[in-house]
């Protein structure tokens, strides 16, 4: 799909660091203990659960934790209520920020992030701000080795996919959201492994940054990402490549 947010092809493309672990696997928590409150602890009756669940074990969390967020969600075991809050903003050269966070305290989350906004030339928004920029689908990432496009195709047609990208080293499918299900049973039932699948926000267009402001931009997704309360940040902005490669 054309116009897809740059910013996760970057992120597939950088080096995975060790220290990063803990930050993925505090996210993973926070998503099954919301999912398991939100629709039980039982992933074959609670989509969004599996969904979570199948991320953690891909990011090979320790059955123990998904255990424990999963009780803390259904409350079988104590635990911090976190509160799912979207906000929207801009980034350098007024690309669009869509960010979606699990918070115990949403005062100290907007605070924060209005903070790192401020740091790199970007501004917090009113709800609804830049969500029309954004149409929800849902996107499975597949390993390329092994599986060739006309493989995809065949597995995942009927089941919903609409479009197949070759990125590199992995093949990007995306369907509507209410799709996301049916495909992924269809490449497990022809045994296509998947390294992802989400419901994630795809701007309908983007903004051409060049320069500082280039740079500006990756470091402040870098930062929200980095930031304990962020789920998922969606952006609108295009970089060159080889820019990109310069400043990785």
């Amino acid at each position: 799909m054309s116009g897809h947010s740059k910013w996760s092809t970057i992120k597939r493309k950088k080096a995975k660091a060790d220290a990063a672990r803990g930050r993925v696997f505090t996210r993973l928590i926070k998503e099954i203990t919301v999912a398991a409150r939100m629709g039980g602890g039982d992933e074959n009756s609670n989509p969004r659960l599996r969904s979570a669940m199948t991320a953690a074990r891909a990011a090979n969390m320790p059955v123990a934790n998904i255990e424990k967020a999963i009780k803390r969600g259904t409350g079988e075991l104590p635990g911090v209520v976190y509160e799912e809050i979207v906000y929207e903003g801009y980034g350098p050269g007024g690309a669009a920020l869509y960010m979606e966070t699990l918070t115990d305290n949403k005062n100290r989350t907007v605070a924060e992030l209005r903070h790192l906004l401020s740091k790199y030339g970007g501004s917090l928004g009113e709800n609804g701000s830049v969500a029309w920029m954004f149409n929800k689908r849902g996107v499975i990432v597949v390993p390329s080795q092994g599986t060739t496009e006309d493989d995809l195709m065949m597995a995942t047609l009927d089941a919903g996919v609409e479009d197949i990208e070759n990125e590199d080293e992995v093949f990007r499918l995306s369907c509507e959201p209410s799709a996301l299900e049916s495909v992924k049973k269809a490449l497990e039932e022809t045994g296509i492994p998947y390294e992802s699948a989400e419901i994630a926000m795809e701007p309908t267009n983007t903004v051409k940054l060049e320069g500082k402001q280039a740079e500006a931009m990756l470091k402040l997704m870098d930062a929200l990402e980095e930031h304990d309360d962020m789920q998922n940040v969606s952006s609108n902005f295009d970089i060159d490549e080889a820019l990109i490669e310069e400043l990785s």
